[in-house]
C-alpha cells in the first residue's frame, strides 16, 4: 500500500515525529551521558580506564556498525513492532546493568544490549518518518534527531541526582523502568507501507488460495454442505497461521511435492544459488560505491572524527576531576551542555546546508577543523570555564552527523543512499567504538589526558584535511553542484534507515 500525497507532510505524520522524537529521546538518553556513569564505574569496579571505557564506546558504536541489519528488520517487520523490541533491549540492558559484578558484564549488558537496542531505535524511528513526510522531511527529521540530544541533556543531570539520592544500582533500575515507555511510543508508529514480511505472507496465501481452487478436494470435504460457511472460515484461518515463516515455507512447499531426494536436492541449490547471486550483487554495488573518490574521502573523515571527537563526551567529567577544576557534581554536567550544543548544531547546520552556495562537504570539513582546535585546547584549559567554552564549540561541531546524508546524497545519488549510508555509519560507529579505550590506554601509559587529547585532535584535523583535498574540483568532476539532494526527496526512500 503506497502511501498517498493526501497524508504527507501533515496531520498523523507530526503525531508520529513526536512519538519518534520521545522514541529517541528515552532510548539514547543515558548512552549519550554515559559520561556522567563513567566515573561512578570507574570508583565501583577499580578496573583501568581503557577497560571501563569499552562501556561507553560500545553502546555508541554497536548501533552504528549493525544499522544494515537494524535496516533489514524495519524494511521486514515494520517500525511498530522493532520499537516494540527495541524497548524490551535498552530497557532489558540498563536493568541487567543495575546487577553488573564487574566491568566485564556491564560490556555486554550496557555496550551491546543496549547499543543494539538504540540501533533498532535508531533506524526505525527515522524509516517512518521518512514514509509520512515528503517536503518537509528534512523538517521532520531534524526534530527527530535532536532528541538524542535533549535526551542526553536531561538525563546527565537526572542520572546525577539518582545516583546521589539512590545510588548508582538504583540509578539504572529507574532509568530502566522509565525505557519502557519505548513501548507507548510504538503504539503510535501506524505503518503506510506493509513490511516485506507481511507481504511476503500475503504473496504466499494468494498462491496457496489459487492452488486450492484447481486442485481436488478430499473426500471429506465433500460430505460437508455447501451452506456452511463455518468449514470455509476455519480452513482459511488455518491456511494463514500455516503461513507463519517465509523462504522456509515456500522452500517446504516445494520440496513436499516434489517427493524425491534428488528433486528436493535441486530445489535447495536452487534456492541457495538465488541467494548468493543477491549477495554478490549487494558486494558489487558496495564495491562500486567504494570506488568514488569523494565517498572513499568521506568514510576516512567520518572514521577520524569519530574517532578523536567523540572520547570527550565519555572522559570530560573526569578530566574536570581529574586536573581539580570542580570540587563536587556540577548541577549541569559539561555533558548536558555539550548535548544542548550538539542540538543546535544539528538544526543550524541543517539550515545552511539548503543554502544554495554553500557546499555541504567543505562546510563538514570546516566543522572537523573547528573541533579539532578545541580538542587541542582541552589540555591547556585550566579553568572550568574553559571546558565548558570548549565543550559548547566540540558539541556544535559534533552536530554535522544531521548532513550526512545530504553529503552522501551528493556523492552517490539518492538510489545508492541506503546502501552508501550504511557504509558510512559502519565507519563512523567503528571510530566510536575504538576512540575512549584509546584515549583510555593513553592515560593508563602516561597518567595524563594531554597526550590522549593531542592524539584526539591530531586525527580530526587530519580527517578535515583528507575530505577537503581529496574533495576539491579538479579531483573529480562526476557530481555537479547542483546535484541537490532535497530536488529528489519525491523518490522512495522508505528504506533509509539512518539518514540523520
Amino acid at each position: 500500500m503506497a502511501p498517498s500525497t493526501e497524508v504527507l507532510d501533515g496531520g498523523w505524520g507530526w503525531a508520529i515525529v513526536v512519538a519518534s522524537f520521545m522514541a529517541q529521546l528515552l532510548a539514547y538518553g543515558s548512552p549519550q551521558s554515559v559520561g556522567v556513569l563513567y566515573p561512578e564505574w570507574l570508583h565501583a569496579f577499580q578496573e583501568g580506564k581503557s577497560m571501563t571505557a569499552w562501556v561507553g564506546s560500545l553502546v555508541a558504536g554497536v548501533g552504528l556498525i549493525a544499522s544494515p541489519v537494524c535496516s533489514a528488520c524495519v524494511d521486514n517487520f515494520g517500525a511498530r513492532p522493532v520499537t516494540i523490541f527495541s524497548g524490551v533491549m535498552v530497557a532489558g540492558g540498563l536493568i541487567l546493568s543495575a546487577f553488573a559484578p564487574n566491568v566485564q558484564f556491564l560490556i555486554f549488558s550496557y555496550g551491546i544490549v543496549v547499543g543494539l537496542g538504540c540501533g533498532l531505535v535508531y533506524a526505525a524511528t527515522l524509516t517512518i518518518t521518512c514514509q509520512y513526510f515528503d517536503k518537509r522531511r528534512g523538517l521532520a527529521l531534524g526534530i527527530v534527531t535532536t532528541g538524542t540530544s535533549v535526551g542526553a541533556f536531561i538525563y546527565a543531570s537526572a542520572q546525577n541526582e539518582l545516583i546521589v539520592l539512590y545510588g548508582l544500582d538504583g540509578c539504572l533500575l529507574i532509568i530502566g523502568a522509565v525505557a519502557l515507555n519505548l513501548m507507548a511510543c510504538a503504539g503510535f508508529m501506524r505503518p503506510l507501507n506493509m513490511p516485506g514480511y507481511y507481504l511476503k505472507q500475503k504473496a504466499a496465501l494468494e498462491r496457496n488460495t489459487e492452488e486450492q481452487l484447481f486442485e481436488k478436494p478430499p473426500m471429506d470435504d465433500l460430505k460437508i454442505s455447501a451452506g456452511s460457511t463455518s468449514t470455509n472460515t476455519e480452513k482459511t484461518l488455518t491456511v494463514k497461521e500455516l503461513l507463519i515463516t517465509v523462504d522456509a515455507k515456500d522452500l517446504a512447499v516445494q520440496t513436499e511435492k516434489k517427493k524425491g531426494s534428488f528433486l528436493t536436492g535441486l530445489a535447495i541449490m536452487k534456492v541457495i544459488k538465488k541467494k548468493q547471486q543477491a549477495y554478490f550483487k549487494y558486494m558489487h554495488s558496495m564495491y562500486e560505491i567504494l570506488q568514488d573518490q569523494a565517498m572513499v574521502a568521506f568514510c576516512i573523515a567520518v572514521f577520524l572524527f569519530s574517532l578523536g571527537a567523540f572520547p570527550p563526551v565519555l572522559f570530560i567529567e573526569d578530566v574536570a576531576q581529574t586536573q581539580g577544576l570542580i570540587e563536587e557534581v556540577s548541577v549541569i554536567p559539561l555533558v548536558s551542555i555539550g548535548a544542548i550544543a550538539t542540538c543546535v548544531g544539528k538544526l543550524v547546520l541543517g539550515m545552511l546546508v539548503d543554502i544554495k552556495w554553500i557546499n555541504g562537504i567543505y562546510l563538514y570539513a570546516f566543522t572537523m577543523f573547528a573541533g579539532g582546535v578545541a580538542l587541542l585546547f582541552i589540555p591547556i584549559t585550566k579553568t572550568y570555564m574553559g571546558l565548558q567554552i570548549l565543550s559548547v564549540i566540540l558539541g556544535f561541531c559534533s552536530g554535522n552527523w544531521s548532513i550526512t546524508s545530504y553529503i552522501t546524497t551528493k556523492i552517490v545519488g539518492l538510489d545508492r543512499l541506503t546502501q552508501a549510508h550504511g557504509i558510512l555509519m559502519f565507519f563512523g560507529g567503528f571510530g566510536i567504538m575504538l576512540g575512549p579505550p584509546v584515549v583510555g590506554c593513553f592515560f593508563d601509559w602516561t597518567q595524563s589526558y594531554d597526550l590522549a587529547f593531542y592524539f584526539s585532535g591530531g586525527c580530526v584535523e587530519l580527517g578535515a584535511f583528507i575530505l577537503f583535498l581529496l574533495t576539491l574540483p579538479c579531483w573529480n568532476k562526476k557530481h555537479p553542484e547542483n546535484d541537490r539532494p532535497d530536488v529528489h526527496y519525491t523518490s522512495n526512500c522508505d528504506k533509509v534507515a539512518s539518514v540523520a
